[in-house]
């Protein structure tokens, strides 16, 4: 029988891949828990008017690249293609949007049908934020400043912050006014064929478009923060400010405009120039009306998801750490003992593995060796006769023979001087 391969675009993941995205999520709970914001687990699987109200209906995401299917009573259901759509239903469903300041963070895979190309799968990960009831603009520079906290935390530098305003409901109209006049007369030896599609239906996305010719022929496009209205153009100056006098470095991009409809004033992104083409590693803004319209209350939001494929393309490795004890049975009579003085080391707090069938002495040395533990437990029939333990100190050298019931207090103790020196 032929065996069953994965599907192109979603990728297995082994150690130390697995172990770089253990990090990727465990320094995300520990950064973002001390801005206050705690952890929510949303489903995988939503409503496909879900996507399509929030993301808009002529995003290349909802016409393109989403999996939706019918299900066994014929409703509309899709993977979800992002993860901010999914928490606001959350928020929304358990009555906490429109509550005060709700601050959430959330991980996990997503799914668009896109071509696989270098960071990015049709199956991928991404950390999510997301902050709603607030719409003042420190709460956009404490976003931003958290994350970029958060992406040193990983050990990531060399970075660069792009920032624009996207306006409001009430000077955006406006400037898609000028700006379809402007691409009123570009025709197909100009724009790419989505292009001819987007100048139409949303022209803010020509000026996000990657093909060099729509670049090239749209490089004295007017610009939305030449457009502001008094109050968004306040906003983003307050956003600067606090940016400013934080010390973080920033690009004023004026075609950043992000791949979503329901961006507002502040938005973002952060890109990289070690993973090719695919720079951006972070990205999110201002979302102002997005709960409103997917049935909630009238709040405001600001949030950012970062692509953890890229993360860990730019982490590279994450050394995993190497085990406690490995426990060595010389007697085939001792695998009971052995197994058991392995779960009380376990209680104690100590990682490390004891054998589950007899073994050579010399494949279970080399097996401690390879292993990279702190020590080498060695049982044999006078220890089990004596109830003790030879204890090898694989770092330090030297070995001493330990009463069993001593054990954890010894190793403790020898780790603690080994970190001292």
């Amino acid at each position: 029988m032929d065996k069953i391969q994965k599907i192109k675009g979603f990728a297995d993941l082994f150690p130390p891949d697995s172990t770089v995205f253990a990090f990727i999520e465990q320094t995300a709970r520990d950064v973002f828990s001390r801005y206050g914001y705690r952890e929510l687990r949303v489903p995988v699987l939503e409503r496909t008017e879900l996507f399509s109200r929030s993301i808009g209906e002529e995003t290349d995401v909802v016409q393109k690249e989403m999996y939706t299917f019918p299900d066994r009573k014929g409703r509309s259901l899709t993977l979800r293609p992002e993860a901010t759509a999914g928490v606001m239903r959350a928020l929304i469903e358990d009555k906490r949007a429109g509550e005060g300041l709700a601050k959430f963070f959330a991980y996990g895979p997503m799914f668009r049908y896109e071509r696989p190309q270098k960071g990015r799968m049709r199956q991928f990960h991404q950390i999510d934020v997301e902050a709603v009831g607030s719409p003042e603009p420190l709460l956009d520079a404490e976003v931003l400043l958290m994350l970029d906290q958060y992406l040193r935390a990983l050990g990531l530098s060399e970075l660069t912050v792009e920032l624009n305003s996207l306006g409001c409901r009430e000077c955006r109209p406006v400037f898609l006014d000028v700006l379809r006049e402007f691409l009123k007369g570009m025709h197909k030896e100009k724009l790419c064929d989505d292009c001819m599609r987007r100048k139409l239906t949303n022209p803010l996305r020509v000026l996000d478009c990657k093909v060099p010719q729509c670049k090239e022929f749209t490089a004295d496009a007017p610009r939305i923060t030449d457009h502001l209205c008094p109050d968004c153009a306040e906003h983003f100056a307050a956003v600067r400010r606090i940016l400013d006098a934080a010390g973080l470095d920033y690009t004023l991009n004026p075609r950043l405009v992000r791949g979503l409809d329901y961006y507002v004033r502040t938005t973002f992104e952060i890109v990289s120039g070690n993973i090719g083409s695919q720079s951006s590693v972070a990205g999110g803004g201002r979302y102002d009306g997005l709960v409103a319209s997917l049935g909630g209350a009238d709040v405001p939001g600001v949030g950012f998801a970062c692509g953890m494929e890229r993360l860990a393309l730019l982490i590279g490795g994450v050394t995993e750490a190497a085990p406690d004890f490995v426990l060595v049975v010389l007697d085939p009579a001792g695998l009971d003992r052995g197994l058991l003085l392995a779960q009380d080391l376990r209680r104690a707090g100590f990682a490390g593995e004891a054998p589950f069938a007899a073994k050579s002495v010399k494949s279970q040395m080399r097996a401690a060796d390879k292993s990279g533990a702190s020590f080498c437990l060695v049982l044999g029939a006078d220890e089990l006769a004596q109830g003790t333990v030879v204890v090898k100190n694989m770092r330090a050298g030297g070995q001493e023979t330990v009463g069993q019931d001593l054990l954890p207090a010894f190793l403790r103790a020898r780790l603690e001087e080994a970190q001292g020196e």
